[in-house]
């Protein structure tokens, strides 16, 4: 993960910055939350995967583990994150129905059913990617699902909102078949990788057949879904 004090001072303006990057898009960063989690929810269902305890890894101020709590009906959810500032926003915010957590607080167990990451790991420099990947894990239960989304590096108009969010632009992108290499590297089998948000929402009307192109590798993000092994 980045270091606390790189985001801790993006923490009281990060929803003004992402939405600033978005503007083109047309969309404000709740939309393609909310669009993630409910994608999620979708696969988590065809697979029959139960999601009764959730974590948010790299959390930020909360608001998507909001979302996920609301969309999966889970039992409990939990964020962790890296910046105690915007763990604070996501307490303050959220707390009242989410746990929010340090790392240094939270002890993998292997209870997790689902942990959901979204652009995180493009703040994690390479070398340091299959540690978290040996984290989250660890954090699994035999048998439970990550769901990692990423930026598509791919996709120019995702280039360009990177470029312009004051937080994104020396991160260094993963590629789809990097995130999957990168999975099962760490003992995950890797179920399916889709790719979502292709058009912005003056084109709002294509949208419906976006469930046909998940497997054009020009949305703006993915989800890499994988599955820890049972044995």
């Amino acid at each position: 993960m980045s270091e606390p004090a790189e985001f801790d001072r993006f923490a009281d303006n990060y929803d003004e910055c992402l939405n600033d990057a978005l503007a083109a898009s047309g969309e404000t960063k709740e939309f393609f939350a909310q669009a993630r989690v409910e994608w999620l929810a979708r696969c988590l269902k065809e697979y029959r995967q139960p999601a009764r305890t959730v974590l948010d890894y790299g959390c930020g101020t909360g608001d998507t583990t909001a979302f996920l709590r609301e969309a999966l009906g889970c039992e409990s959810v939990f964020g962790l994150d890296v910046s105690i500032q915007s763990l604070e926003r996501a307490r303050a915010r959220h707390g009242a129905q989410c746990r929010f957590l340090t790392f240094g607080e939270y002890m993998p167990d292997g209870s997790v059913d689902v942990v959901y990451c979204n652009g995180v790991f493009h703040h994690i420099p390479p070398a340091e990617r299959a540690d978290a990947v040996r984290y989250i894990s660890q954090c699994l239960r035999p048998g439970g699902v990550f769901a990692l989304w990423e930026n598509n590096p791919w996709n120019p108009g995702t280039q360009y909102v990177m470029h312009k969010c004051e937080f994104d632009r020396d991160a260094v992108k993963v590629s789809p078949p990097e995130a999957a290499r990168l999975l099962r590297a760490g003992g995950f089998e890797v179920l399916r990788t889709d790719f979502r948000f292709f058009f912005p929402r003056v084109l709002k009307m294509m949208r419906p057949v976006e469930a046909w192109l998940t497997k054009f590798p020009l949305g703006g993000q993915y989800q890499v879904l994988a599955r820890k092994p049972v044995h």
